[in-house]
């Protein structure tokens, strides 16, 4: 067995989680199987005291029952490094919170294994880190000068208009070349994310056919389910009423995969999921990404064991 007794879970509460789609606890399911102690925390409670990293976590047991899927013991004040493994799993948005959590579990990382690695996390916005692979993407800008928009959409046609740092299909929207709402839809996003810049993509067709979701456990493809949007919207996103379905991984897929790779093992990215629309990648999601109870559910890979085995890979 490796050498892993203890796996703290930084994560939204557990009481507020659906654990029919949600990855975080098939984590913990794997994990507890496997034999380790399990810890829960909300990113609220980390501290820093003299350098030292600390939070107030809880024993966590989990269980695959609807309505009774978890029970915590009594909340104590530890020092983090006595963790064997953490994973950095509540949900972005990607705001000065999440990047000042990555601060501070860069304090004991490798040493206590943080998945993923918390300062590549940082350094690794999904809608930026992604940007390093043109060659793979639709057309895409980032910026927020209205001018600059518009000239994108007049040359594109179609746009997609989204928050740099959003996630969940939360603020996208389709943007047709005559669409009249266009003007006020810039002035919402000025007052809504105030400073940040937006990404537009040139609207790709082929999402009404779905939205891959590919699953890299170590740099490597494990898994993969599709996401159909509803007949009322582009959004994807299963939070919105995307449906799920069984899809195999194509040629080009696995192009993506195999170019990307490398970049993904150099930054300590062990679990990684991307998004395909037709041939081309969206999206690089290091932040919380989910899947693995899908793909398991039509017939797929179990990929929570497949993440452990490369943890305890990791810590021999």
């Amino acid at each position: 067995m490796a050498n892993i007794r203890r796996v703290a879970f930084q994560m939204d509460h557990v009481s507020s989680i659906n654990i029919a789609g949600d990855s975080t606890f098939a984590m913990a399911l794997e994990a507890q199987a496997r034999g380790y102690e399990l810890f829960h925390y909300t990113p609220d409670r980390l501290t820093m005291r003299d350098g030292k990293i600390f939070a107030a976590v809880e024993p966590m047991q989990v269980r695959d029952v609807k309505g009774d899927h978890y029970s915590l013991g009594e909340r104590e004040r530890v020092d983090l490094s006595t963790m064997d493994v953490i994973h950095l799993r509540q949900d972005p948005p990607f705001h000065m919170g999440y990047i000042t959590s990555t601060h501070l579990l860069e304090r004991i990382h490798p040493k206590t294994l943080v998945v993923n690695d918390p300062a590549w996390v940082r350094n690794s916005p999904e809608k930026i880190f992604v940007t390093e692979f043109a060659d793979l993407m639709p057309a895409t800008l980032i910026s927020r000068d209205v001018q600059e928009i518009a000239a994108f959409r007049q040359e594109m046609g179609d746009i997609i208009l989204k928050p740099l740092y959003g996630n969940g299909g939360a603020g996208v929207f389709h943007s047709a070349r005559d669409d009249r709402n266009f003007t006020s839809l810039l002035e919402m996003f000025e007052q809504v994310y105030r400073g940040e810049p937006y990404i537009a993509q040139a609207y790709l067709p082929a999402v009404r056919k779905g939205d891959k979701r590919i699953l890299l456990v170590d740099g490597e493809p494990v898994g993969a389910i599709n996401r159909v949007p509803a007949e009322t919207d582009s959004r994807s996103n299963m939070h919105v009423g995307g449906r799920a379905e069984a899809v195999e991984l194509t040629r080009r897929d696995r192009e993506i995969c195999q170019r990307i790779g490398p970049a993904l093992r150099e930054r300590g990215f062990i679990f990684v999921g991307i998004d395909v629309i037709g041939d081309y990648m969206t999206e690089i999601n290091v932040t919380s990404p989910t899947g693995i109870r899908e793909v398991k559910k039509f017939g797929g890979a179990d990929v929570a064991g497949l993440l452990w085995d490369a943890i305890e890979a990791k810590r021999p």
